[in-house]
């Protein structure tokens, strides 16, 4: 199922897509060479490089790559994965179910739009309805103070920090309960 609503603040009807190697291979490359992006994702390589690591990120069942869409229009990319069978379940208490989402913005002029935290919540609803997922993670740079609060204004709580082999970074949770109850209103109404 390809998550989608129309939202009613943007007025624009935000989607995700499965990525696609043919359509999304050098969009991806580019976003990656994008000066916000490397701190935070440090993936600024060749495009040959690059393209052998898109070739083994899709190959891996653990995780889905999507690309997030404004109006149709691609600008984000966004991981969601099984925590028990990535690294990061080596790093916290780990729960049966657990799923784990990672986000880049692309292009600078969709930076500070008011994207980030609609689109963050359609894609935590749509993991969040997945059989047997009850809790969400993320663990942003520590340094992403901006991705910090957009977490924790979608309802994700912040779990202390996390010292990984690429980062220092937040560990951030979002149950089931604190998120329904967070958009209740927002998740019962079809215009939203």
């Amino acid at each position: 199922m390809r998550p989608q609503v129309f939202d009613r603040q943007l007025e624009q009807t935000i989607s995700f897509r499965e990525v696609k190697w043919e359509e999304d291979v050098e969009r991806l490359h580019s976003w990656h060479q994008e000066e916000h992006v490397i701190p935070f994702w440090q993936q600024n390589m060749p495009l040959e490089q690059y393209k052998s690591h898109l070739k083994s990120l899709l190959a891996d069942t653990h995780q889905t790559l999507w690309i997030g869409e404004i109006d149709g229009v691609p600008m984000s990319y966004w991981e969601t994965y099984w925590c028990e069978r990535d690294s990061i379940g080596s790093y916290y208490e780990v729960e049966k179910g657990d799923q784990g989402i990672h986000l880049l913005i692309g292009k600078q002029e969709y930076l500070g739009q008011g994207y980030a935290l609609p689109m963050l919540r359609l894609l935590t609803e749509h993991v969040l309805n997945t059989n047997g997922t009850n809790r969400v993670i993320a663990e942003p740079d520590s340094r992403n103070d901006k991705m910090i609060y957009i977490f924790g204004k979608c309802g994700y709580e912040s779990k202390g920090q996390l010292s990984l082999p690429d980062k220092e970074a937040r560990l951030m949770i979002c149950h089931q309960s604190v998120f329904q109850q967070r958009w209740e209103r927002l998740l019962h109404d079809t215009n939203v």
